[in-house]
């Protein structure tokens, strides 16, 4: 029988963590990513407080136990959960919204990657269209990074989760290593 061995988005046994200047580029290895949208005519929120999954509002991110959320689309949101127990987090979601979302596993779908710096403007600036200072601490957005769709959030000044395409994970990496070295 074979033996299968979980691997990360970019190819290898563990998560990678690279360091370029003050920036640190952690691989998160170890979040389960569904999608949530709401069902015409059904009770989301109140099948959410049940649940105990936050629904952010227009451009938010929400951080909670075990359950994180961040705004993507009207009426639409993409929960985060530690992997470890939640492998299963869309079947886990799905019966606990019931009928009033509907939900899809995305863990594999995406590449996360956490950003920290003493001060990220430099390299977003150089990366995407936000106007990172501009904007509070736990602003979640759609944007384009090197022509990938990506999602990011806002932790603080220094500390920034950005989600890239899992198919495109090292072309995403090498955008922003190339542009921490011309930041700093």
């Amino acid at each position: 029988m074979a033996k299968l061995q979980a691997m990360t988005a970019l190819g290898a046994h563990e998560p990678a963590v690279i360091t370029v200047g003050p920036l640190t580029i952690s691989e998160r290895f170890d979040v389960a990513l569904a999608s949530v949208a709401a069902r015409r005519g059904k009770d989301l929120a109140k099948a959410a407080k049940v649940a105990g999954v936050p629904l952010p509002g227009l451009a938010r991110h929400i951080g909670g136990d075990p359950y994180s959320a961040f705004w993507v689309a009207p009426e639409m949101w993409f929960v985060e959960a530690p992997f470890v127990g939640h492998e299963l987090i869309a079947q886990m979601l799905k019966g606990a919204f019931g009928e009033a979302a509907s939900i899809t596993e995305q863990t594999d779908a995406w590449v996360a990657f956490d950003l920290v710096a003493p001060d990220l403007a430099p390299l977003l600036e150089r990366v995407c269209n936000v106007d990172f200072p501009g904007v509070p601490n736990g602003y979640a957005t759609r944007t384009v990074i090197e022509h990938l769709g990506c999602y990011l959030i806002k932790h603080g000044t220094g500390s920034v989760r950005l989600y890239g395409p899992r198919s495109s994970a090292k072309s995403l990496l090498h955008a922003v290593e190339v542009a921490a070295a011309a930041a700093w």
